[in-house]
């Protein structure tokens, strides 16, 4: 089977299973390539498999025509969950499983999902769950780097979806979570027409966190500055971060906490700005083309920067400094007592980059 030819070739109306279980930015950044997919081939039932917790990234998403979840993690008696999910899928008849998460659990279901056609990048593991393979997408697309956006497109163009510019990542709010953040905007005490900024100051790791001083800092600015007011959101288990946060401007800040993320997109789509450090809040704002400062640390900011690039979104800016260490794991600083790449960066660098944003915008 000539790869290339198999996407063109699916009949009419075929359904395609696409395996991308967690997490925000990756979920997220995957919704370019939906949108490719879709405007050239209508027809396909498309189903995107997400871990629950991130439904509402593709709810409301026209280029999605199901979302799918594995079921409860597979030990003990959960395991029967998974072994359901199974059967479920089987019956849909898929035609194509295309696994673009490559781990155990994704690989399961890419191999019992009953679809003839089952592909899954060549570095994964357990290749022979697979028998199409997609090669380094760096080949694909013939460039040295890569973002994720290209990186997850690349595999539908290996599949024949024609190659062409890859749009802006997409989530949609629906009217529910508007009215949501239209009352809580209000316990917050911010009008409906005060402006306001969504700061996000937590990471999956400490090497992609800024200081809390720092976070503390920008909301000052922004609400002296420039009468923006700042409203601090974390997720679940994260209000530490936002007790710094408190604790280093000396009052009580506006907080946004305990949200799903309907709700958090509904708060963002209306926000001045976002800033924030490296994490899926960010892509969240990128796709819905809110104005954004994003700080990073360990991480690559070609891989996992703002989509589409701040090269050609004016209203995007990326700030980070240069470390023949970067990018790392992550998990803990490997050249240094403590993560400097993340430490280095200074209140100016992104008041500069908020200042610049927001006259962009303006």
């Amino acid at each position: 089977m000539n790869a290339a030819s198999l996407l063109p070739d699916l009949p009419s109306g075929a359904r395609i299973l696409i395996l991308r279980l967690r997490s925000i930015g990756d979920i997220v950044l995957l919704t370019p390539a939906l949108q490719l997919l879709k405007a050239w081939r209508p027809d396909l039932r498309v189903s995107v498999m997400v871990e629950s917790r991130f439904r509402d990234l593709l709810e409301g998403n026209p280029n999605v025509d199901e979302i799918l979840f594995p079921g409860k993690p597979a030990w003990g008696r959960s395991v029967v969950s998974r072994l359901r999910q199974v059967r479920h899928l089987r019956r849909r008849g898929f035609s194509l499983c295309l696994n673009l998460h490559g781990g155990p659990t994704s690989r399961l279901f890419a191999r019992w999902c009953g679809a003839p056609w089952r592909v899954g990048f060549a570095h994964y593991r357990g290749a022979s769950a697979y028998n199409i393979l997609v090669p380094d997408a760096r080949t694909i697309l013939n460039q040295p780097s890569l973002h994720t956006a290209e990186h997850q497109a690349a595999a539908f163009f290996h599949l024949g979806l024609p190659r062409t510019e890859i749009p802006r990542a997409q989530i949609f709010s629906g009217a529910a979570h508007a009215t949501w953040w239209e009352a809580r905007r209000t316990s917050l005490g911010i009008g409906s027409g005060q402006p306001y900024a969504i700061i996000h100051p937590t990471a999956a790791y400490r090497t992609k966190e800024w200081a809390a001083e720092g976070f503390a800092r920008i909301g000052e600015h922004l609400e002296r500055g420039a009468g923006i007011t700042p409203v601090y959101s974390c997720g679940p288990g994260e209000s530490p971060v936002l007790d710094a946060v408190e604790k280093a401007s000396g009052r009580n800040v506006k907080r946004l906490q305990e949200v799903s993320l309907g709700q958090f997109a509904a708060a963002l789509s209306g926000a001045k700005l976002f800033v924030g450090n490296d994490s899926g809040p960010a892509h969240m704002a990128a796709a819905l083309a809110r104005p954004l400062v994003v700080i990073f640390g360990s991480s690559s900011s070609t891989i996992w920067g703002p989509w589409p690039r701040p090269d050609v979104n004016a209203a995007a800016r990326v700030v980070q400094n240069p470390f023949a260490c970067n990018p790392c794991p992550g998990d803990r600083c490997y050249q240094f007592a403590r993560p400097e790449c993340i430490l280095s960066v200074t209140f100016d660098q992104v008041k500069a980059a908020v200042d610049e944003v927001l006259a962009r915008a303006a």
